[in-house]
């Protein structure tokens, strides 16, 4: 089956793939990526056994707790011990090397005021990481300051985060760059020159096609993704899911954007893939007035903002999880591309998705 599904800001084309539709709640906007039929984001991508093989990790805060008493652990080992095996209190603090008079100022005292805010922190704290196992202490942070109202310092998120052995999934190397084409009709400077700063939308746009497997038996399928990334605000502007890695993939990942932005004449740049080195390309770029640019052979940094996103979409979403069909890969790379663009927040966006740091510039303009 050749390309499947189209995406761009104005909706989908192509055939249908048997995935949910768009939400048609969500307002329609120009540039708009619609939101597809999404699962929760807690185990919305499941092995074949229907369990969610991302786990909590165990964190490495031993003896880590929520009490801002420093003896904490001593004050109630010596109060279980004395309840349960009726030890004398005075042995066991003496043992501790804690005095009476503390242990006992401990155990008539109700917890703090901060002390039950931090319960009340942990509970949020829990409830953002099992939905979004992904998630470090910085994110959360930023979760809790945008969408629960909750203004902490990071070093406190830490620390209830040791606390209650929450850790993020492990980040996976990404190995492997893409190689020039053996043959390649034309080759662009480097006019980007990793200036990966852009003072307005659709000034600089960079785009690259990654790699997908899905498992149907013993049988390994793959699955192409092309993209095109805004450097101003960090958005996905269009993109295109394929069986194959062609021409086809990256001419309509290309259309779909210049449809959605037909004002827009940004510097165009990729690698030296062979989509992007045929002549047929470069006569599209110049006929939608864009400037062409392509990193150095074997410079991967020089596209180094979309291998990013490549990175965290598959850290995200596809590393440690085994999908057993063409369809619920599709579906979920789908899910993934609308929650970045409008859910997750990015610190290098002032705490903002990147299509709300997109809106305040056109709310600005």
């Amino acid at each position: 089956m050749d390309k499947e599904i189209l995406r761009d800001g104005r909706g989908w084309t192509g055939r249908s793939t048997g995935t949910p539709g768009w939400n048609a709640a969500e307002p329609d906007a120009p540039g708009r990526i619609e939101r597809p039929d999404c699962p929760a984001r807690t185990g919305e991508i499941r092995s074949g056994n229907g369990e969610c093989p991302v786990k909590k990790s165990e964190g490495s805060g031993e003896g880590a707790t929520l009490s801002l008493v420093r003896w904490q652990s001593a004050y109630k080992s010596v109060k279980e011990l004395s309840a349960e095996h009726s030890y004398p209190v005075w042995k066991l603090c003496g043992f501790l090397h804690i005095t009476r008079s503390a242990y006992y100022r401990w155990l008539k005292h109700p917890k703090s005021s901060q002390e039950r805010e931090n319960e009340q922190i942990a509970e949020k704290v829990e409830q953002i990481h099992k939905e979004h196992p992904d998630m470090g202490y910085r994110r959360i942070r930023d979760e809790l300051d945008r969408n629960h109202g909750i203004h902490i310092n990071d070093k406190r998120v830490l620390r209830i985060d040791r606390a209650l052995h929450i850790q993020s999934t492990i980040k996976f190397r990404r190995h492997g760059c893409t190689k020039s084409a053996k043959a390649p009709e034309y080759i662009a400077k480097n006019y980007l020159m990793r200036q990966f700063h852009a003072d307005a939308p659709n000034l600089k746009w960079l785009t690259d096609v990654t790699e997908f497997k899905y498992y149907i038996g013993p049988e390994i399928h793959k699955l192409y993704l092309s993209a095109i990334l805004d450097l101003y605000d960090r958005r996905i502007v269009a993109y295109a899911i394929s069986d194959h890695n062609d021409n086809r993939l990256v001419f309509d990942t290309f259309d779909a954007a210049v449809v959605s932005f037909p004002k827009a004449h940004p510097l165009f740049h990729s690698d030296r893939g062979f989509q992007y080195t045929s002549r047929s390309f470069h006569q599209k770029l110049k006929q939608a007035g864009m400037r062409q640019s392509m990193s150095r052979v074997a410079r991967c940094i020089d596209n180094g903002p979309m291998e990013g996103f490549w990175g965290i979409l598959k850290r995200e979403m596809y590393y440690g999880h085994k999908f057993t069909s063409r369809e619920q890969l599709v579906q979920a790379v789908s899910c993934y591309i609308f929650y970045y663009n409008y859910r997750r927040l990015q610190r290098r966006l002032s705490i903002m998705t990147p299509m709300e740091f997109h809106e305040q510039y056109a709310k600005a303009a």
